[in-house]
């Protein structure tokens, strides 16, 4: 195990030994780095189960139309999507769009786990104060999501094997960068794309607000991301930083070519009586390497957030560049400065929440400690 650690913040100590966290000296080695993201927590508070901030009884009919348009969907650019009837259209689409927010409820359920882990481990009471926080926030977006699929469907489908993988390897990782890039950078950056995509697109106002919701909380879980990095990537030795560099772009080249493959999306294709095979193949004929990175050009693309989260962090250096590249205009992308895409989203949402919970007495409070 290689246990990287520049600042005290992070300090970590084995996840089986308990009595290091009873250290009298160490209640009083309390950081002060996360203290305004902590004291923030109140004003971007919602509660799923309350339908003052958001209704699970409001419909949309699934049998009529689609979640997510058309154009979210590659097979119904190819000959198999052409052979599809309307009712066949209409069923995959939602089919995959279950799929997806299936994906996505996991991935809450692994930064839950996650966030908990490191509460086992951060030695900083403040560190360890903050990861409790975010627990507690995953864990709403667990009972969000879940009632959300629960309302459109019923129950959602299992987690693809790629996904599984990845969260059960950050999860358990010993390594506390590991844990952090992986999630607070890695996944959290997918989310945050995907949120922020599903914000602008989704047809199903339900849909619209849970993301939005969801996105007040992301800002400051990505905020946590951003300390590590400030005060850890700096300091690392070139030896070090090449093991997080090529970590993150490992992972990164996992989930791009792997993460909605036809094959794991079987139970999809059935639904609608296409086999994975003849989908894959079609998928294949009709886009190539040239519609992925046009893909990529939109701001909101789940891995343009994704690499612009590393790219800002100082994980990627001239190393990995070009691999990233092959996809993306670097230049261009580091140009665009450290605004996020989810950045307005989130804080929109922000004052949603605060007019909710307290009017406009503490208004700003909140988003001042997400900047």
């Amino acid at each position: 195990m290689v246990q990287i650690t520049k600042d005290n913040a992070y300090d970590a100590v084995d996840p089986t030994d308990f009595p290091a966290m009873l250290d009298p000296e160490r209640y009083g080695n309390r950081s002060t780095a996360f203290d305004k993201i902590i004291s923030a927590t109140h004003d971007h508070f919602w509660d799923p189960l309350d339908k003052k901030y958001i209704d699970f009884t409001q419909p949309f009919d699934l049998e009529t139309e689609t979640a997510l348009p058309e154009e979210f969907f590659p097979i119904f650019r190819t000959r198999v999507g052409d052979s599809m009837s309307r009712e066949q259209r209409i069923k995959f689409a939602n089919q995959s769009t279950r799929w997806q927010l299936s994906a996505i409820l996991h991935g809450e359920q692994g930064a839950l786990a996650l966030s908990a882990s490191l509460c086992h481990i951060l030695k900083d009471p403040g560190a360890q104060e903050y990861a409790a926080n975010q627990t507690r926030e995953e864990a709403r977006h667990v009972t969000a999501f879940a009632a959300y699929i629960k309302a459109r469907w019923g129950s959602p489908l299992p987690c693809g094997a790629t996904l599984k993988n990845l969260l059960t390897d950050i999860v358990l990782a010993p390594e506390v960068y590991k844990k952090i890039v992986g999630m607070q950078m890695l996944v959290e950056g997918l989310a945050m794309g995907a949120f922020a995509t599903l914000y602008q697109k989704a047809r199903d106002p339900l849909l619209v607000k849970l993301c939005q919701l969801v996105m007040t909380d992301e800002a400051f879980h990505h905020k946590f991301g951003k300390i590590w990095a400030d005060r850890t990537i700096p300091k690392l030795s070139a030896e070090e930083h090449n093991i997080v560099e090529d970590w993150a772009a490992q992972c990164f080249q996992t989930l791009l070519f792997n993460l909605i493959n036809a094959e794991q999306m079987q139970v999809v294709y059935a639904s609608v009586g296409i086999h994975w095979e003849d989908a894959r193949a079609a998928i294949m004929e009709a886009f190539t390497d040239d519609d992925r990175r046009e893909a990529m050009k939109q701001s909101a693309n789940i891995f343009r957030v994704l690499v612009k989260t590393l790219l800002n962090a100082g994980i990627i250096t001239d190393r990995t560049r070009a691999f990233y590249g092959m996809y993306l205009n670097m230049e261009e992308l580091k140009g665009e400065g450290d605004r996020m895409v989810g950045d307005d989203i989130a804080e929109d949402g922000i004052r949603y929440l605060q007019s909710i919970n307290f009017g406009d007495a503490q208004r700003g409070q909140a988003l001042l400690a997400a900047e």
